[in-house]
């Protein structure tokens, strides 16, 4: 193998991101090349299985509207808060929930980065997404909870902040959300 294709190209290519041209060389390369195959098998493997993790409704993640729509087409009870900047909301979970979204508004136009921050009752941030992907023009961000950490939440409150992050490194406030969680499932409700 003289040239190997790129790791990114073959994901690129697995996702039908690649013009149709690029996609033909890619192609080509594949069916000469086991070495590369295998690699793209490999990414396929890995694709699947973050897609299934996805699905289990245990990871934190940013999500897209397709993935929330296509979770309920497919059956999940999808549990889904939406919150405007100074905004309010009271949320909970049932056994019954398979995914949990926060749906955080707020305008995102040019900012260069975007951080989620999540903060104690008293503000005081406890953990950070840096850098989540955000379409431009986005009306909202939406953010995936772990159910399992949801489920066994006991009674509290979050503050959720979007962050955008100028070129020099400078933090501004693009929204601010409060989410005041109430357990609904029976157990000890321990972090």
């Amino acid at each position: 193998m003289t040239h190997p294709i790129d790791v990114a190209v073959l994901a690129d290519y697995w996702l039908a991101a690649l013009s149709p041209s690029d996609e033909e060389v890619v192609e080509q390369h594949l069916l000469e090349c086991d070495a590369c195959g295998s690699r793209l098998r490999e990414i396929i493997a890995l694709a699947d299985g973050i897609r299934r993790l996805a699905r289990t409704g245990s990871l934190r993640m940013i999500v897209s509207d397709a993935f929330v729509s296509r979770a309920a087409d497919e059956g999940l009870q999808v549990r889904e808060y939406s919150s405007a900047p100074g905004g309010s909301v009271y949320c909970t979970v049932t056994a019954d929930d398979d995914l949990l979204i926060a749906r955080l508004t707020g305008d995102v136009s040019g900012v260069a980065r975007l951080d989620l921050a999540f903060c104690d009752a008293q503000g005081v941030e406890q953990r950070r997404l840096p850098d989540i992907p955000v379409r431009a023009g986005a009306p909202s961000v939406l953010y995936q909870e772990s159910m399992a950490f949801a489920k066994a939440a006991p009674d509290n409150t979050m503050i959720v902040r979007l962050l955008g992050i100028d070129d020099g490194g400078r933090e501004h406030l693009v929204g601010e959300y409060t989410f005041h969680h109430t357990r609904s499932l029976p157990g000890p409700g321990e972090w």
